[in-house]
């Protein structure tokens, strides 16, 4: 351009992309890394929430200071599908910010047995072989451009002010036994990395979870399952008249479960849960522990036909230090959308197939939160499949 007529300084850009695909050692080691880096402008972004018609929207609103005014940091994210009346939608601003961005993706996974032979001598070797280990990741990063470029995806945290927008995604998963039909167990750890840059300021979220997963088949027809977890789920909103929705919560849980197959025909699950949710005492040192017990059940009719039915028993007892009630952000979530004291949950689900390509559903939900009053939602549907 010609500076005597513009007076726009000048700018430096880069764009890149590069993705290795990887299968070595017979299939031992297979995966694929991407990475991506480049220039552009970050959108500050604002949004709305707007109505829909009952369980078509994602969010609901809860009225914290039963005002009946509709404020942004009264909607969540539903748990129940007929609370989700609800969509958020992005409105474009005229706030722009010049950034950096990279993106990293990768996908392994270490498969011993596919180098390993079941008939090859040696205890250790076949020991190796019941092994199986799988990592990924997906990272994408938005940092404020100060004249420079930027390569490192993992330069900056999620506290740093440059920092405009990230989305990370990482797990890794170790299984023993995975193949086998007797028995395995299963150890995951999974970590959510979020951060937004909105027109009231940044929004970070996080999420970490351990998870441990054992399972055993003493039969054909009997499944007994162990799973535990432990996590950390953190929301956090610069903001000060956001900052009632700031939380950091420390969770665990643990589920024993019993299954009954009788071929394709019936099935029925039993499980007891329990869970505590503690948050930290900087946010307000909320505490809920949770006891339930689940059965659910499927019978299948004439192969035209099936029926779904599950009932859940959920006894909560909740605890705030500041004194504030469950009907807060942290109380919502802490208690799944449910209130302190005897919740219950009950659905029935029916499909017939009419035709060849016809399929008729009807679905009942019921629960009965604490002292509240009892909800009960009725749908019915007509598919047709191609």
């Amino acid at each position: 351009y010609d500076k005597q007529v513009s007076k726009q300084s000048d700018d430096r850009t880069i764009l890149g992309r590069t993705e290795y695909i990887i299968n070595e050692w017979k299939g031992f080691v297979t995966g694929n890394v991407l990475y991506e880096l480049g220039t552009g402008q970050e959108q500050r972004r604002d949004f709305a929430y707007v109505e829909v018609p009952a369980g078509q929207g994602q969010y609901t609103w809860n009225d914290y200071d039963s005002n009946g005014i509709q404020t942004l940091n009264e909607f969540e994210i539903a748990i129940f599908q007929d609370q989700a009346k609800f969509i958020r939608v992005f409105v474009p601003t005229n706030q722009f910010v010049k950034a950096n961005y990279t993106t990293l993706n990768y996908s392994l996974s270490l498969n011993p047995k596919a180098v390993i032979k079941e008939t090859e001598s040696g205890k250790f070797r076949r020991f190796l072989a019941r092994f199986n280990a799988q990592t990924s990741m997906q990272k994408s990063k938005k940092s404020i451009a100060k004249g420079d470029f930027e390569f490192n995806p993992f330069r900056l945290d999620l506290q740093d002010t440059a920092l405009l927008t990230l989305n990370t995604s990482f797990l890794n998963t170790v299984s023993f036994n995975r193949f086998s039909n007797k028995w395995g167990l299963d150890l995951s750890s999974l970590q959510n990395d979020g951060k937004a840059l909105l027109t009231y300021g940044y929004e970070s979220r996080k999420i970490i979870d351990w998870i441990g997963k054992i399972r055993w088949n003493p039969g054909t027809s009997i499944t007994l399952d162990l799973n535990g977890r432990k996590g950390r789920n953190s929301l956090f909103t610069s903001a000060a008249n956001f900052s009632n929705r700031n939380y950091d919560l420390d969770t665990r849980n643990v589920e024993p479960r019993i299954s009954f197959i009788r071929g394709t025909v019936f099935r029925i699950q039993t499980s007891y849960k329990y869970e505590s949710k503690k948050n930290k005492p900087e946010y307000g040192g909320e505490t809920s522990y949770s006891n339930s017990i689940n059965v659910e059940t499927k019978y299948n009719v004439l192969q035209n036909s099936s029926i779904n039915a599950r009932f859940t028993f959920n006894q909560i007892r909740f605890n705030s230090p500041s004194g504030n009630t469950a009907n807060t952000t942290v109380g919502y979530i802490m208690l799944d959308g449910l209130l302190p004291g005897s919740n219950y949950l009950w659905s029935v689900d029916f499909t017939k197939r009419l035709l060849n390509n016809v399929e008729l559903n009807f679905q009942y939900e019921g629960r009965k939160p604490g002292e509240a009053r009892t909800v009960h939602v009725g749908r019915a549907a007509i598919r047709a499949l191609f």
